[in-house]
């Protein structure tokens, strides 16, 4: 929800339960209401992301949270994910061929100072930070952009507005217009 100031406006039915709003209650719902559906798996995520598609859809479906709308924001969510894992995978290798060189230098009684995998030595000397620690910092900020819209973390959760339209066409409530086509006469 980035480029928004102050705090997120409160849904209608919180208005009206506290009685301080010019909406009336027999229109309590904030916005459309896509019917609750899952959509399809992109076929270009990574194996990971697939296994989180798998994992979270069932359980945004059964909060009414998931339309066939959400597909892209979705699939960003869940690679970014599976980048992350791979950033976390990698990191931890990193960190363990340099806890080899720390133990092969004390076995030879030497002092190593080559780093730990999270920082490291330019051949200067000078300290840096491993490029997947940056690589890190970014993804966690893009999936926790997606669990707020999501309504992923607890303060989010108050935010988001499940649908409640099971099994039914988008446009069933439509009034039929001739063929979808405004008559300008």
């Amino acid at each position: 929800m980035t480029g928004s100031r102050g705090p997120n406006s409160l849904p209608a039915n919180v208005h009206a339960l506290r009685g301080a709003s010019k909406t009336p209650i027999a229109n309590l719902t904030d916005s459309l209401q896509p019917e609750i559906e899952i959509p399809g798996c992109p076929n270009h995520l990574l194996k990971e992301a697939r296994k989180e598609w798998k994992r979270i859809t069932p359980e945004l479906e059964k909060y009414g949270l998931i339309s066939k709308l959400d597909r892209a924001a979705l699939a960003a969510y869940c690679q970014s994910w599976a980048l992350l894992v791979f950033v976390e995978e990698q990191l931890q290798r990193r960190m363990a061929i340099y806890e080899k060189k720390r133990l092969d230098a004390e076995a030879r009684g030497e002092v190593y100072e080559g780093g730990d995998g999270l920082v490291e030595f330019t051949t200067n000397g000078n300290i840096i930070h491993s490029p997947y620690i940056a690589m890190r910092s970014r993804l966690i900020y893009t999936l926790q952009q997606a669990l707020v819209n999501f309504g992923f973390t607890p303060a989010a959760r108050g935010r988001v507005t499940p649908s409640t339209r099971l099994n039914r066409d988008m446009f069933d409530d439509q009034p039929d217009t001739g063929g979808g086509f405004a008559n300008i006469g």
